[in-house]
């Protein structure tokens, strides 16, 4: 299949990339294959969410003994 290179340049589509193609609602799709599988990402994202969320949770007293006119002196 020849790909205008018109298309190829508005789609960012190289020589050797790869292309999926499909069938939805009668009618062929063509899309640039993804090098990373997004739900993966998505996956590694929340795990790393969930690893780091005690950092995210304040406490009372959490600035007790700061002295916020100490803070904003120069």
């Amino acid at each position: 299949m020849i790909i205008p290179k018109n298309v190829r340049d508005l789609l960012g589509i190289n020589e050797g990339d790869f292309l999926e193609l499909r069938v939805e609602n009668g009618k062929i799709v063509l899309e640039k294959e993804r090098k990373v599988d997004l739900e993966e990402v998505e996956r590694k994202f929340e795990e790393h969410e969930r690893r780091i969320a005690y950092a995210r949770r304040a406490s009372l007293g959490d600035l007790k003994g700061v002295v916020l006119e100490e803070e904003f002196d120069d």
